[in-house]
């Protein structure tokens, strides 16, 4: 059994990243990695997750040295990255249901973690593979950028709660 997240920060015009990719928007913010909805506690219940090309080399380009986290990263892309030696980073152009079974297996009795972006996140939506939507609003307005999910997603707001300066909902997916 799996229950997938897709866990992420948005503006509150609904963009992940600006249009230059950039998080600088957000990484300015206060917040409680302890606190409601807190990274802290969301990161000890994964034990597998995903990412889709944009959201790993965004994550080279600002981090290149260090790697945070310590499961099974998939890297959906039909970019060639160089190897990674000593993280557990698996680069696939396998379909997401494929993606999702190998998550499962790996993740034992944790959850699987959709890490962005956006239309990746949309994509599990789209085959079932989804379970909820966990956002943490910024107090900014980009205009443009990385959406947050383009898709149309019915969902059952589940919890609200204010983290420092985030205003943060979990969404239950609502399934036909």
């Amino acid at each position: 059994m799996s229950f997938t997240t897709y866990y992420t920060a948005s503006s509150l015009d609904g963009f992940i990243a600006d249009a230059e990719h950039s998080l600088s928007w957000l990484l300015s913010r206060k917040s409680d990695g302890d606190g409601a909805m807190g990274y802290n506690g969301f990161i000890a219940e994964i034990g597998a997750l995903v990412m889709g090309a944009n959201t790993y080399q965004w994550l080279l380009d600002n981090a290149p040295d260090t790697w945070p986290y310590d499961m099974p990263a998939w890297v959906i892309t039909h970019r060639e990255f160089p190897p990674q030696p000593g993280r557990d980073i698996r680069f696939t152009s396998a379909s997401v249901p494929a993606v999702h079974a190998q998550m499962t297996a790996a993740a034992g009795d944790k959850k699987l973690w959709v890490a962005g972006g956006g239309d990746l996140a949309g994509q599990f939506a789209d085959h079932g593979l989804l379970d909820e939507i966990v956002v943490s609003f910024a107090p900014v307005t980009l205009g443009s950028g990385a959406p947050l999910l383009p898709r149309r997603l019915e969902l059952t707001p589940i919890e609200v709660a204010s983290n420092g300066e985030l205003a943060c909902a979990r969404y239950a997916v609502v399934r036909d």
